[in-house]
């Protein structure tokens, strides 16, 4: 971890621990789970629990740039966090990645 400006860096995990088309779920201490999506190379960060109920995006399928609630088939996109499918209405915190030195980082404003 390491804190720039009003940002905090954090490492998430390594580039090979998320494969294209996968997620992972990560867990920072005092914070709500994450999302590392990979996307043909390009990794998103997401916060991991759907907005309409308690469930873990990284248990969803992914479809191209979406991810589908495992509970009630409600959809993401992943790049814009934008509830796409019915019943999220409510959309998706997202942050933005630094990919370096084969980690996936991630800066939250504290």
């Amino acid at each position: 971890m390491m804190t720039v400006a009003e940002h905090t860096i954090h490492i998430l995990c390594k580039v090979s621990d998320v494969p294209p088309g996968c997620a992972k779920r990560i867990e920072l201490a005092g914070r709500p789970p994450l999302a590392v999506f990979n996307l043909d190379g390009q990794f998103h960060v997401t916060d991991d629990t759907c907005t309409h109920g308690e469930a873990s995006l990284c248990d969803g399928e992914i479809d191209g740039d979406v991810v589908e609630c495992p509970f009630h088939q409600g959809a993401f996109d992943i790049r814009t966090g934008k509830a796409v499918g019915a019943p999220c209405t409510i959309n998706l915190k997202t942050y933005a990645s630094v990919v370096e030195n084969d980690a996936v980082a991630v800066r939250i404003e504290e």
